[in-house]
């Protein structure tokens, strides 16, 4: 099944039937909201607004871990993020959409990973994105506007201040194209619960590096934000008609087997209380191990 986080902007989906509202518990703590569970042409999705629906959260209070473990529970196994972006690029303007594939996670202030607690694992993050599902998302919105780039390397900062000039400089002697605030750790909590991640970056500025464009502030990101989420609907919307609804199972990219060999911990080590924690992201290898 696949599930959408939303990011600033995308707080509901339009045209869903058989509509649930959901509470999930998580051993993690509290997500960000109930789960919103529908039938969108046809289709089962989960939707998941990152912020709260009222956008209370700023993007250090956000509980990753506790979104990635609900969504897990409830069959999710593929995630689209729809995530606001400043543009590093003069290549990428504002309205582009980016189908990032790499990240440089420079977030200092969260919980990292599910396994932290008497159990250590250790997984692949060289390509961080489902190849397979980008390719799905970059079909759908060609579809819908010719301003997509394929491939970036997605900047993710602690926030919620933007960037100083200096540090937007640096980002782009790194030769990051976009940056963000929320991509990271969910990318990585995703790898770990063998959920196949992709994300659609929508530009709405230029951060603070352009001589020729005024500074990002909070009333440009909202001003480009409204054209921006009316494209990202479109997309999600054309994207589940074109899912096969067994396509996480089909993945050739090894997301949905990706703690293959990734525990290094004992079995004799592993904790009733840890183990039933890790139940949804993590039972498939730890029932093996143990």
């Amino acid at each position: 099944m696949l599930g959408i986080i939303g990011g600033s902007g995308l707080y509901d989906i339009e045209g869903l039937t058989h509509i649930e509202w959901l509470d999930v518990e998580s051993a993690f703590g509290k997500p960000s909201d109930r789960l919103l569970k529908g039938k969108l042409n046809g289709s089962d999705i989960v939707f998941l607004p990152r912020h709260g629906r009222e956008h209370t959260l700023s993007p250090s209070k956000i509980n990753y871990r506790a979104n990635i473990d609900v969504l897990k529970k409830v069959g999710v196994n593929s995630i689209v993020s729809v995530s606001a972006v400043g543009s590093l690029s003069d290549k990428l303007n504002p309205g582009s959409v980016v189908i990032v594939d790499q990240f440089i996670d420079r977030t200092f202030a969260r919980e990292k990973s599910f396994f932290s607690d008497c159990i250590a694992a250790h997984v692949s993050m060289a390509d961080p994105v489902c190849a397979c599902l980008a390719e799905k998302i970059e079909i759908s919105a060609k579809k819908f506007t010719q301003d997509v780039t394929k491939g970036g390397t997605y900047l993710v900062m602690e926030g919620p201040q933007f960037s100083t000039r200096a540090e937007s400089r640096l980002y782009r002697s790194w030769q990051c194209d976009v940056i963000g605030m929320t991509n990271m750790p969910e990318a990585k909590l995703a790898r770990e619960a063998e959920i196949c991640y992709a994300t659609i970056a929508m530009v709405t500025d230029y951060d603070c590096w352009h001589p020729d464009h005024d500074d990002v502030d909070v009333n440009e990101v909202i001003k480009n934000l409204k054209n921006n989420i009316h494209i990202a609907k479109k997309i999600i919307h054309d994207l589940v008609v074109s899912l096969d609804i067994n396509f996480a199972t089909k993945c050739d990219r090894g997301c949905n087997n990706s703690l293959d060999n990734a525990v290094m911990t004992s079995p004799s080590s592993f904790r009733q209380d840890t183990l039933k924690a890790l139940e949804a992201v993590a039972g498939r290898v730890l029932k093996k191990e143990n």
